[in-house]
This record gives C-alpha cells, sequence and structure tokens, in this order.
C-alpha cells in the first residue's frame, strides 16, 4: 500500500509496522474463534479445550515530541 513512502518508512522505524502487528493479531484471534467453534460446528457438545493467552506486546505507547510551532 505505501511501499514507496519515505514518511511511511519513517513512522515504521520510529514505531513499529502497527498494521502489520494488527493484521498478526486479527489473523491469531480468527484462528482461536475457529478452534473454539469446531465443537458446534461438528455438532458435538463438549466444550473446547482452553488455550493459554499469547503474551501481551513488548512495545508501549508513547506521546509524541511537540512538533514545530503553527504560524
Amino acid at each position: 500500500m505505501f511501499q514507496d513512502s519515505p514518511i511511511y518508512d519513517r513512522l515504521i522505524a520510529e514505531r513499529g509496522d502497527i498494521p502489520t502487528q494488527v493484521r498478526r493479531e486479527a489473523e491469531r484471534v480468527s484462528r482461536e474463534v475457529e478452534f473454539a467453534m469446531q465443537p458446534l460446528l461438528s455438532g458435538g457438545t463438549a466444550p473446547a479445550p482452553v488455550r493459554p493467552a499469547a503474551p501481551a506486546p513488548t512495545w508501549q505507547r508513547s506521546a509524541l515530541p511537540p512538533g514545530p510551532p503553527h504560524l
């Protein structure tokens, strides 16, 4: 989407590739939901086994530094 954008590349370098992280997390959640729904879809009545949660992300939100004053 933003393959040749120096601004996007700079944001990725400074803040990380948030869109890619979100996409991976959404795919992981989708797989877990599909796994949990298998007994219901197959007609079984046994509950799905509990899987441990993934660790929290290691990045932290921080405030952006102030920019140049507006005229």
